[in-house]
């Protein structure tokens, strides 16, 4: 049974590896087509001469059609299984990326690199070195071990982060573009009817674009750049109310607010922004038609309340673990106090949490 369960660990320990690696690979890969696609799509309506296939200076690509036959490109390694969108083959990774969703037909975009093979290495260098150790020490405590894995839970959180990655990739460019025809409509004259039905479109497009925010921000928040300044939280905080001024408007929410000018606070810019976002946008989804927020932000400590719905008391402990929502009637991935939560810890800043069923919630953010 001690072999059996370390053969299991050591299997679930390299597909772990081997995921992180696909994982990582897939994010960079993602990111450098942004900037390839718009060469291919000048190539594709330019007359997809085969002599002038744009090249990708950090991967090699190729072009596949409808029924997944190869049409151009550079690959070392043909692609043939198009069930997965980034898989491992014969030494080198592929990434496949549909292109209808950016207009350009019916075509599927391939990324190539070489597998270097450093994260197979590192991980029969650590069975080697652990697995005399874990031999021992499991086959005192296999029994109780087999019954305490967690791997159903560990699987289907990563199916939901991987979601969450593929989700988020998708949604910037179809926002971006709702949002920049919205604005170039609303400078025209509109009939009423329409205006309200654009009003509505531009508030469901602003919602989409703050859950993009928050996906973005907890899926590369290490890898962001952070520059903490002196940063004036009076003007943030008015300049965010305004941002969301027609989801206030629409469900006919008053506001009170009692925010002193010039309190300054030494954060990042982005951070700050999500923090104070997540805190506004809780505090209009969970309240109620003609509801109340009451805003109050003095040195070293911003508060904001609501007389929305509440939080049970059962659930008050854990609304800032991931995924937990307090209310599943209303949508949300149950990310945004987590947000906040991890950017409290980052700066040192505490936050505190009053809340009662059908009364309201009361969040309070202070600082030294």
């Amino acid at each position: 049974m001690s072999i059996l369960i370390l053969g299991l660990i050591a299997i679930l320990y390299y597909e772990s590896v081997k995921t992180q690696m696909l994982s990582s690979h897939r994010l960079a890969m993602q990111l450098e087509s942004e900037t390839y696609v718009p060469k291919l799509k000048q190539w594709l309506e330019n007359g997809h001469n085969l002599k002038t296939f744009p090249t990708d200076l950090a991967y090699t690509t190729a072009l596949y059609g409808y029924s997944k036959d190869f049409l151009v490109g550079n690959l070392y390694q043909n692609h043939t299984d198009f069930r997965e969108n980034i898989a491992l083959h014969k030494g080198y990774i592929h990434l496949i990326i549909a292109l209808s969703p950016y207009g350009l037909g019916e075509y599927y975009l391939v990324f190539e690199t070489r597998d270097d093979e450093l994260w197979r290495h590192q991980v029969l260098k650590d069975v080697l070195s652990f697995g005399s150790l874990l031999l021992v020490i499991l086959g005192i405590i296999g029994f109780f071990l087999s019954r305490m894995f967690l791997r159903p839970m560990n699987e289907a959180i990563a199916l939901l982060d991987n979601f969450i990655k593929d989700t988020t990739h998708e949604l910037n460019t179809p926002v971006s573009a709702i949002l920049t025809n919205i604005e170039a409509l609303q400078e025209g004259e509109l009939p009423l009817s329409a205006a309200k039905k654009l009003k509505r479109i531009e508030i469901a497009s602003r919602t989409i674009s703050t859950l993009y925010d928050d996906l973005t921000y907890l899926i590369l928040n290490h890898d962001l750049a952070v520059k903490d300044t002196a940063l004036d939280l009076s003007h943030l905080l008015n300049e965010r109310l305004e941002y969301f001024r027609h989801r206030i408007e629409q469900k006919k929410i008053t506001l009170t607010l009692s925010i002193n000018p010039d309190i300054i606070l030494i954060i990042d810019s982005t951070k700050a922004t999500r923090l104070i976002d997540n805190l506004l946008s809780n505090a209009i989804k969970y309240n109620k038609m003609e509801g109340h927020i009451a805003i109050n932000l003095i040195h070293g400590n911003l508060c904001i309340e609501d007389n929305g719905i509440g939080i049970p008391s059962e659930m008050i402990d854990r609304v800032f673990e991931r995924y937990t929502r307090a209310d599943k009637s209303v949508g949300g991935f149950g990310i945004g106090l987590n947000i906040v939560a991890m950017i409290a810890r980052e700066y040192d800043l505490k936050i505190t949490i009053e809340s009662e069923e059908r009364i309201g919630t009361k969040i309070c953010v202070g600082w030294e």
